[in-house]
């Protein structure tokens, strides 16, 4: 297999790239040859096209090349040597519980003194040092690797260079302290990053000498998912639902039927001693590579698969007969922590035994423990789907007595599942936020015991097609129940079905309090509504009896949604028109069921801002167009990221049965930063440009900031501006010097919480300066 080398892209990169290098007293002083030390006046460079002359302080560049001038070392015995070699002496991960490391990643309360981080945000660390850094006379890097072939293409061989100011989205460290030997250093992590284990070293050069040093540090780092960091795929916005999903190591899973419906805490534990270890074991027991961890979708898939036991040696074996000798009876857990500690101690052998609930509390620990929010869920009257029909079959034969052999789908009294947040960026816009996840060994998805993650919002709506397992989640919680009797050529007939057999009372404990709370609605329309018929048949079309459900008559209606010129302007209505057209020769008639919602720009839905129904009725062949209005007021405080609504239409036409169904996303329009140069631009003469706006808001934007920068015209330059009024214009006069001569770009951004993507660019030609 090929090394990749990282020698020669990154400045100082030692030569192992990932290869185990042997500890020595946590210290390794790579010397030149021997035969330099020997004799060092006849020692040269043999590769150089320049020669290199030693003085007492003052080091000397002939630019002359291909001459066999000797180089001169300095006299000069080991001991002076290394007293000017830059080593590290010690390294402070600044990671015990009650330091500023561990209470800004929120992970104060994991019972251990390794330093816990999560990814996206900085964290520090101190280094002594065998002498005071000095940046014009030495180099220092820091390296993380994590797996046991760590890669810088893949993300596991992470090289931090120290630079002078941190820049966001990239691995990098400044030093924001230093007491003589001793330096502070503040690190930028990326949103991206592989979560789990990682070694550090820390690389120093002494330039005069080229002489290098490595120190292995003993204790690992660990990365978690971060769920505070609004650029982790895991964000969740509200504080109260962060210290419920990720921060509470207790609960409530419901049992029992939908009628006596019966709870019992469970002890999630994610931060016992331990549990952390444990979680990350089995993640290292699974299929996925390191490269593959920094993905939530991914992890979140194999901890389904890896908390059953059936094809992976995974955490829990299932047990549904009665019999638990040899084990625990399910009944008797109360919690995941000594479930987890015992897979681990015993080295991946799955503990004996689980059911569904104790499946899930599992999950609940190991998803929170990483920084997944996450919950568990009960749903009574729980349908199996078999065989991907996403109906419930009865059969009987031609008396009505049961076909035993084919009545293979149920409906559990109960189940109990997880949700877990996050977004979605592999499938369409509003199919991010929670997802169904499933750890109990039903049905395999691509040849595993696993089951998610599953949108919520595509289960809702019957798009089932949206990957993962979202046809067996559907069919959980809003099959039909469909009996058939066999004929007397062998055939079968729908005889009955009942629409409201499954999927009742979907509970999960209340943020901040142990009540139960009802989320059915989050899985599904109200029972018999429209848009719950319109989800089931929508489902069942991509189910394994796609004619369970009367095809329409026809398809002759279309509608569509158009978005005039740019769109609509923030800060006042938004006004769209809804395109009705009856292709047939006939009349038409159906109501559009219209929703619009807030929408972070990573697809996830926030809030539904405004619901209406449309009564349509067609001519034949009309086209009739509906102005659609979402009034100012409906989402003034509702906005996110970057003012973007998701409309869906659906509804039925009476006269066909078609289903018609339509979402269109949209963004509301911000204004332009108008920059306007003023006068001529010369290198090294002062110029100014004129930066105006409106806030197009009726209301006061707060603490509002200006950031101007350019290539070679100026340095990013943040100009604080205050409080804008509404409707209020703001000018700001910026003054620079242009650096570089030709065709320039200085750019201006909008830095305020309340409207964001307002920003302006303007083309500045530089002149070179008139006196040259």
């Amino acid at each position: 297999m090929p090394v990749e080398i990282a020698i020669g892209r990154f400045h100082g990169a030692t030569e192992s790239n990932g290869h185990a290098v042997p500890e020595k007293q946590n210290q390794q002083v790579k010397k030149e040859s021997w035969f330099r030390k020997a004799c060092p006046c006849c020692f040269r460079r043999q590769n150089s096209s320049y020669d290199v002359t030693f003085g007492n302080d003052d080091v000397v560049i002939d630019g002359k090349e291909n001459e066999d001038t000797p180089t001169t070392l300095p006299h000069t015995d080991g001991t002076e040597l290394d007293d000017l070699t830059l080593k590290v002496r010690s390294v402070n991960l600044l990671s015990k519980k009650s330091q500023w490391n561990r209470k800004e990643h929120h992970t104060d309360q994991y019972h251990s003194d390794q330093l816990i981080i999560r990814r996206g945000r900085t964290f520090q660390i101190e280094i002594d040092l065998s002498r005071a850094f000095d940046p014009n006379k030495d180099k220092l890097h820091l390296e993380l690797k994590t797996g046991s072939l760590p890669l810088v293409s893949k993300g596991t061989h992470i090289i931090i260079p120290l630079v002078e100011e941190l820049k966001d989205e990239c691995w990098e460290a400044k030093i924001v302290e230093q007491n003589d030997k001793r330096i502070k250093l503040s690190i930028n992590s990326t949103v991206t990053a592989v979560i789990g284990k990682y070694k550090l070293s820390i690389a120093t050069q002494y330039l005069k000498t080229e002489e290098r040093t490595t120190h292995e540090h003993d204790s690992d780092i660990i990365m978690l998912f971060n769920p505070w960091c609004e650029d982790d795929t895991v964000y969740m916005e509200s504080e109260k639902e962060l210290q419920e999903y990720v921060l509470n190591d207790t609960g409530r899973i419901y049992y029992g039927t939908e009628m006596q419906i019966g709870a019992r805490t469970w002890n999630f534990g994610q931060f016992d001693e331990g549990v952390l270890d444990a979680c990350l074991y089995v993640l290292e027991n699974s299929e996925v590579p390191p490269s593959g961890r920094g993905d939530p979708i991914s992890v979140v898939r194999v901890i389904s698969a890896m908390i059953n036991s059936p094809d992976d040696r995974g955490v829990l074996e299932g047990n549904w007969s009665g019999n638990y000798s040899g084990g625990t009876a399910p009944t008797a857990w109360s919690g995941s922590v000594e479930i987890l500690k015992r897979y681990h101690k015993e080295g991946g052998t799955p503990v004996k035994y689980g059911q569904c609930w104790v499946f899930s509390g599992v999950t609940t620990t190991v998803l929170r423990c990483l920084g997944i929010p996450a919950r568990s869920v009960t749903n009574f009257q729980s349908a199996h789907d078999t065989d991907v029909s996403l109906t419930t079959d009865v059969y009987f034969d031609e008396s009505m007595e049961p076909i035993d052999e084919l009545n293979s789908d149920s409906v559990w009294n109960f189940h109990v599942w997880n949700d877990c947040w996050m977004a979605r960026p592999d499938l369409p816009p509003g199919m991010g936020g929670w997802q169904a996840v499933d750890s109990t060994p039903q049905e395999t998805s691509y040849g595993t015991f696993r089951c998610g993650p599953a949108s919520l919002a595509a289960i809702r709506s019957g798009q089932v097609f949206m990957k993962y397992d979202a046809p067996f989640v559907f069919a959980e919680v809003n099959s039909d129940k469909i009996y058939w009797q066999r004929n007397l050529d062998g055939t079968f007939s729908q005889i009955h079905s009942e629409k409201k057999a499954v999927g009742h009372c979907i509970s999960t404990k209340a943020v901040g309090s142990d009540e139960r709370v009802d989320i059915t609605h989050i899985y599904k329309h109200p029972e018999d509504s429209e848009e719950e018929r319109i989800a089931v048949e929508t489902a069942c079309r991509y189910g394994s009896k796609p004619e369970i459900y009367s095809s329409p008559i026809a398809e002759d209606v279309q509608v569509e949604v158009k978005v005039e010129d740019d769109g609509p302007c923030m800060g006042g209505d938004a006004r769209l028109k809804i395109v009705v057209k009856n292709l047939s020769s006939q009349p038409r008639r159906t109501t559009i069921n219209s929703q619009v919602a807030v929408m972070y720009y990573t697809g996830v839905l926030k809030d539904t801002v405004k619901k209406d129904k449309l009564p349509v009725e067609l001519m034949p062949n009309e086209e009739k167009v509906i102005d659609w209005v979402l009034p100012y007021e409906h989402y003034e405080n509702q906005l996110v990221d970057q003012a973007a609504l998701m409309l869906t239409l659906s509804g039925r036409v009476t006269e066909t049965q078609q289903v018609l169904a339509n979402q269109t996303s949209f963004r509301l329009r911000t204004p332009d930063l108008n920059i306007e140069p003023i006068g001529e631009a010369y290198v090294g003469k002062e110029m100014t440009a004129k930066i105006t706006f409106k806030n197009p808001l009726p209301c006061t934007l707060r603490n509002v900031v200006v950031r101007v920068e350019g290539l070679g015209l100026r340095n990013l330059h943040p100009i604080k501006v205050g409080d804008v009024g509404k409707h209020a214009n703001v000018t700001v006069t910026e003054h620079f010097i242009p650096t570089i001569a030709g065709l320039k770009k200085l750019v201006a951004s909008l830095d305020c919480r309340q409207l964001s993507q307002v920003h302006g660019v303007a083309d500045i030609m530089v002149h070179e300066n008139e006196s040259s």
